[in-house]
């Protein structure tokens, strides 16, 4: 079984990302006199520094369709000196029995999720890798966003975060808390290549937007963990960490979030 074509490009993409951000310093290696064409490492000090030839390299960021073994993947993501992240991306990309097939996107969650969070007094909604906001509670409507005055069609987190003045005003990190959003999305973006959501969604996204242009660019990759944010609706200034549930349904890609006050915070507002 080979990689896939569109994953065999998307890892290509990926892999000359991290090369060109990897100095030659960074990587051991000495430094050369003379001028170098290329930002980061040349692909054959990869190709070196992996002990693959380079020909082969060369082929795997040309998107090729290749069937690279574990252990020349676990060589390459250790001469780019891949984050847990990049890393676990990279595994994403290369696996030849990961699905491609385009995501299911629910019209509605469980009930059952819906009570859940509807008995939290902290804000908390109910997202998939699409960033759809399927469901949120009482909390989260008065401390983030009443998502119910938009549109169905419209509830896509990461659109609103780039789009929405009111969700923009009230996150006081909201560069901080944009960068990260995006490195989750283009991992899922990435994941579901071949959905065409996906890709009208960042077409979209980069006409109409520099600043996810310039994030996205960056081809950040990162993982859900506890993330803090800082939010300042009117009269209210608090801080949460925001934990993730996954795999509480039957629809894996279903995500819980839970906006968890930070009380030792001197500025929250208690």
């Amino acid at each position: 079984m080979t990689v896939t074509n569109s994953k065999a490009k998307a890892m290509g993409m990926f892999l000359k990302s991290r090369r060109e951000r990897l100095s030659p310093e960074d990587a051991g290696l000495e430094f050369t006199s003379g001028q170098r064409k290329t930002p980061g490492l040349r692909r054959e000090e990869v190709a070196v520094l992996a002990g693959v030839s380079v020909t082969y390299y060369t082929w795997l960021e040309q998107g090729r369709d290749l069937i690279p073994s574990r252990d020349v993947i676990d060589s390459i993501a250790q001469a780019l000196q891949l984050s847990p992240a990049e890393k676990s991306h990279l595994y994403q990309l290369w696996n030849p029995h990961a699905s491609e097939t385009p995501l299911a996107t629910p019209a509605v969650v469980d009930p059952q999720m819906q009570k859940i969070i509807d008995q939290l007094a902290f804000p908390s909604h109910i997202t998939n890798e699409r960033t759809e906001v399927l469901a949120w509670n009482k909390a989260a409507q008065e401390m983030f966003f009443d998502f119910a005055s938009i549109p169905v069609q419209e509830r896509y987190f990461i659109r609103l975060l780039f789009e929405n003045t009111e969700i923009r005003s009230r996150i006081v990190n909201i560069e901080e808390f944009s960068n990260y959003s995006v490195g989750i999305f283009r991992t899922y973006y990435d994941k579901h290549r071949g959905d065409p959501w996906f890709e009208t969604t960042v077409e979209h996204l980069i006409r109409n937007n520099v600043e996810f242009e310039q994030i996205w660019k960056q081809y950040d990759v990162q993982l859900k963990k506890v993330k803090r944010i800082f939010l300042h609706p009117p009269n209210v200034y608090q801080t949460y960490d925001i934990q993730s549930l996954v795999n509480l349904t039957d629809s894996p890609d279903i995500h819980i979030c839970i906006y968890t006050p930070v009380t030792d915070d001197p500025t929250a507002d208690c």
